[in-house]
């Protein structure tokens, strides 16, 4: 059967051509038709050569705030993958298995327990190492509403404290920081820009986390969030477990905290009890009599004696009147018969 054919298009109202950027000024191929341009190819043609794959995601039983912050992680992070939460009674080693389904070899895992209290475990799956840390002070994107902004997808520079080249445990932890955080690069879902920048600071034996944009006007820093503190617990030499490389000798467990927070108020109401104690046995206590003074008694004057009167006639009992009027009354008919009688 013959194809059906399009009907004659009336001139002028053909289809148009594609022209790429300077198509006003191109030139006519010769016969009479239009020059075909091309999209031209993207300016990176480097080949994805790392393929670090970072898993987030977190246990059962964590706050709004967590949830906000990983997912804020998984949005600044192109190279990561996310998990459905994982139970509490699993055990940690667990973790590799999920991360080798996922294809990932790093991986940052949020633990809550009391729902109170948040660590995050940095680690390099399935060999090792791996840190723990107690998360505080987080504040989220959401929750700073900050001025500044970035690509999403954009690959950020990390800034590290001098601090971490001195120290080896810190220095273990800087190569751990820059193979999960840093993006790589020519990765498919990332962008081929750095606006922004990652710095990790030490100040109180604690790293401090913060997300800064780059300004292109004048080259200044404004930050845009998130921003948490880790505070080092331990470093293990395997993922999750293993012997400990370093521990922290600064360390306090959050359970020991509110302990002496508990201790010091009831220390301050023991005091308080005491002293109440103390104040009721003075003036229980008997007071001590001061010794006569000697000098005193030179300026006692003797008083003159009274002659005494034995009165032998009873005196008249007064009625007990309770209205002061009757009494009144009373009162003054006895002097008009006195006052008569005289």
């Amino acid at each position: 059967a013959g194809k059906r054919r399009r009907a004659a298009l009336p001139p002028g109202k053909g289809k148009r051509a594609r022209s790429g950027p300077s198509a006003a000024g191109a030139e006519a191929a010769p016969g009479g038709a239009p020059q075909e341009y091309s999209i031209p190819p993207p300016v990176s043609q480097g080949k994805w050569k790392n393929k670090e794959r970072v898993l987030i995601f977190s246990s059962r039983g964590i706050n709004f705030r967590t949830r906000h912050l990983m997912q804020d992680l998984r949005t600044l992070m192109p190279h990561s993958k996310a998990d459905t939460k994982m139970d509490r009674k699993d055990q940690l080693f667990v973790i590799n298995e999920v991360c080798e389904m996922k294809n990932c070899s790093k991986c940052i895992f949020f633990e809550a327990k009391k729902k109170q209290d948040l660590y995050m475990w940095l680690s390099n799956t399935p060999r090792g190492p791996s840190a723990k840390f107690l998360v505080q002070n987080v504040h989220t994107l959401a929750e700073l509403k900050m001025t500044g902004n970035c690509l999403r997808g954009s690959r950020p520079l990390l800034s590290f404290d001098p601090i971490f080249d001195k120290e080896p445990h810190y220095a273990l932890l800087k190569e751990l920081f820059i193979q999960i955080f840093s993006t790589p690069q020519y990765h498919p879902k990332s962008q081929p820009f750095v606006d922004h920048v990652f710095t990790f600071t030490v100040t109180d034996e604690r790293i401090w986390f913060w997300n800064y944009q780059i300004i292109e006007e004048d080259a200044s820093l404004v930050e845009i969030g998130p921003r948490f503190v880790l505070n080092l617990i331990k470093i293990f030499q395997g993922s999750f477990g293993g012997p400990t490389l370093y521990e922290n000798p600064h360390y306090q467990s959050p359970n020991m905290h509110r302990r002496l927070v508990r201790l010091s108020v009831a220390a301050k109401f023991r005091e308080k009890q005491h002293v109440k104690e103390v104040q009721k046995e003075k003036k229980k206590a008997s007071k001590v009599l001061v010794q006569e003074d000697p000098t005193e008694v030179v300026f006692e004057t003797p008083a003159e004696e009274k002659a005494v009167e034995i009165q032998l006639v009873k005196p008249e009992s007064k009625p007990v009147v309770k209205d002061k009027k009757k009494l009144r009354k009373i009162q003054r008919k006895k002097r008009k018969k006195l006052f008569r009688t005289e």
